[in-house]
């Protein structure tokens, strides 16, 4: 949903004097992990928490088929046709957008030409999921001023899907579910298989103190692609002792003291 203007007077002043346009402010929180690391691309349980800190979109609607953006953070503007946003990853910022808006016109909705200013302020490769944050408030503005209403869970899966097919990164879909229904002051305790969830109230006497190390880290470039491959041989491999196994949730302890010399470290952890 849109959020009121008022409080993000600067940004929407920003991008007036920038397109010319009043802008709606969209904005999607990033997010700490509690429990459940890699467990959500292999069907299990992970309870995540939204943070205070945001990508804000400012949004407005074009007369023609021309995405122009403009990133804060990085000092660059793009500009995309939507008759020709599909193509390979390029390891730019722009990917996000240019594969937000392919994924939405290829599940069937069509979208308008669109200006957005972005303000980022979730800590780039810090682990608190500013790539699903951009992915989701662009996602948020781009149908909301198309006038094109996709389901809140539809638009979670849709951005996990601009993730693999345009960021190229084969994320679980934690961080996009949890930008999308995280909820101030509760953990979200998320079934990564039903995608059932529920809020859990954080108590009052209780804070989340997150820490940026300052180690970065690049989900694209291949590491997490790799783990992840690592858990799908692992369940190939036990499958052949396990036909019932659909995934590394399915393992019960006891198969997995019988077989784990079959998988690798990484899947058995």
């Amino acid at each position: 949903m849109p959020i009121a203007a008022t409080s993000t007077l600067s940004l929407a002043e920003r991008f007036q004097e920038m397109f010319g346009s009043k802008p709606l402010i969209f904005r999607a929180p990033g997010r700490v992990n509690l429990i459940g690391e890699h467990t959500d691309y292999n069907d299990g349980f992970v309870m995540p928490a939204a943070i205070g800190y945001y990508t804000w979109v400012a949004a407005a609607q074009r007369n023609d088929r021309t995405v122009e953006a403009y990133s804060e953070r990085f000092q660059e503007k793009m500009t995309l046709s939507l008759d020709e946003p599909s193509g390979p990853p390029k390891r730019h910022w722009s990917d996000f957008i240019r594969g937000t808006a392919a994924t939405l016109q290829a599940e069937g909705h069509m979208l308008s030409g669109i200006d957005l200013l972005i303000e980022g302020e979730v800590p780039l490769g810090a682990g608190l999921s500013s790539s699903a944050s951009l992915e989701m408030a662009t996602a948020l503005a781009m149908t909301s001023i198309s006038g094109v209403n996709v389901d809140r869970l539809e638009l979670v899966k849709l951005c996990q899907k601009t993730e693999h097919q345009y960021v190229g990164t084969l994320c679980g879909i934690m961080d996009q579910f949890v930008s999308a229904f995280g909820k101030a002051g509760h953990a979200l305790m998320l079934d990564c298989r039903s995608l059932e969830y529920k809020t859990l109230p954080i108590p009052s006497n209780v804070r989340l103190v997150v820490c940026n190390s300052m180690v970065k880290h690049e989900l694209a470039s291949g590491e997490y692609n790799r783990r992840r491959a690592d858990c799908a041989q692992g369940v190939k491999l036990l499958r052949m002792h396990l036909p019932d196994v659909l995934a590394l949730r399915d393992v019960e302890i006891k198969d997995l003291e019988r077989l784990r010399g079959m998988i690798s470290k990484c899947a058995e952890h």
